[in-house]
């Protein structure tokens, strides 16, 4: 018996039966020999944690654009966090804490430059519009491995798709993923925010304290406790009415004063010029696109390639892409001669 069937049975043994056991995968879009050594979950997690997407992470935006300081969340700390919590959850409950992690690891992989600044402005560049949780799961399966995807599972995809918008993941390792993408955000936006001093403590609302706590971890062991209790053993994950209803204040609180609010108008306007330029000089001239870009807009068009080649920026190279575009370097200058 191999080291993978080992695993697969210790998960029939001890998972819920909620859980989604690795051998229950509906599988890859190309079929492949298993490994050895890990489950079909544990290898989809390997697989993005290598990936180009994954290292990307590190340099984009979460709210606030090209951080100086060394604490600010970045995209990737964000996603570290969002495992974290996820695989916290999982394992309380009983499910796949492999799957979980996979999904959790994958979940941000189309995120944007300058965050949910470029986001809206590829929402409003693509005719079909733009959604990050989409262009995640096309990242997974169309754009990383020079364009033949990592061929995850089907859950995996899923969980990544259904992280967020409208439609629900197909498993609860899934909805793990989206219930720990909220709790991390709220709280490390709101960490940020108070270290920027667009907070003071004084303006969290009352209620929130109160019954989510005072403290970051506090809030944090708050929500995920919450969910552990109201979710043992049935085939949903919940909070309680409490929690729930002042993990949405806390959430209305956010956007009112952090993502929607005036501090940061001027940025968002820069950033939203640079993503808006860097895609009408691609499209005007797509034949400096980098080559697995170009196979792309040979196959699906030139705003298709464009959006896929700005979306996987980080901060800072779309910014010095920009400067090298159109913003002029000027001429050496001889400085012996302008002295005389």
């Amino acid at each position: 018996m191999t080291n993978r069937e080992l695993t697969e049975m210790r998960e029939a043994q001890w998972l819920s039966p909620h859980a989604c056991l690795s051998t229950a995968s509906r599988g890859r879009e190309r079929a492949e020999e298993p490994c050895q050594t890990r489950t079909a979950f544990q290898r989809d997690r390997d697989r993005i944690l290598h990936s180009k997407g994954f290292r990307r992470l590190q340099g984009k935006t979460q709210v606030y654009i090209a951080p100086e300081g060394d604490h600010f969340t970045t995209r990737l700390t964000h996603t570290l966090a969002v495992a974290q919590i996820a695989r916290t959850l999982a394992r309380a409950l009983r499910l796949n804490e492999d799957l979980t992690e996979a999904i959790a690891l994958g979940h941000d992989l189309g995120h944007t430059p300058f965050g949910h600044i470029g986001e809206r402005s590829l929402n409003q560049l693509m005719p079909e519009g733009f959604r990050h949780n989409e262009q995640s799961k096309r990242v997974v399966e169309r754009l990383e491995a020079g364009g033949n995807g990592l061929n995850l599972t089907w859950e995996v995809r899923n969980g990544i798709l259904c992280h967020s918008g409208p439609e629900q993941p197909a498993t609860l390792e899934g909805a793990c993923v989206r219930r720990a993408d909220r709790i991390a955000y709220l709280n490390h936006d709101l960490d940020d925010a108070l270290r920027s001093k667009v907070l003071r403590d004084f303006d969290i609302p009352a209620d929130c304290l109160r019954i989510l706590g005072r403290t970051h971890s506090e809030r944090i062991n708050t929500m995920i406790l919450d969910i552990i209790q109201e979710s043992q053993d049935r085939d949903t994950l919940q909070m309680s009415p409490l929690v729930q209803s002042a993990t949405d204040g806390l959430r209305e609180f956010m956007f009112e004063k952090v993502y929607r609010n005036s501090w940061r108008a001027a940025e968002e306007l820069r950033c939203d010029y640079v993503m808006k330029a860097l895609f009408g000089y691609y499209c005007e001239h797509p034949g400096e696109l980098p080559e697995d870009y170009l196979m792309i807009v040979y196959q699906e068009g030139s705003q298709r390639g464009v959006c896929d080649f700005l979306s996987g920026m980080t901060d800072r190279y779309a910014i010095r892409l920009f400067q090298h575009l159109f913003v002029p370097s000027g001429y050496p200058v001889d400085f012996t001669l302008d002295s005389e």
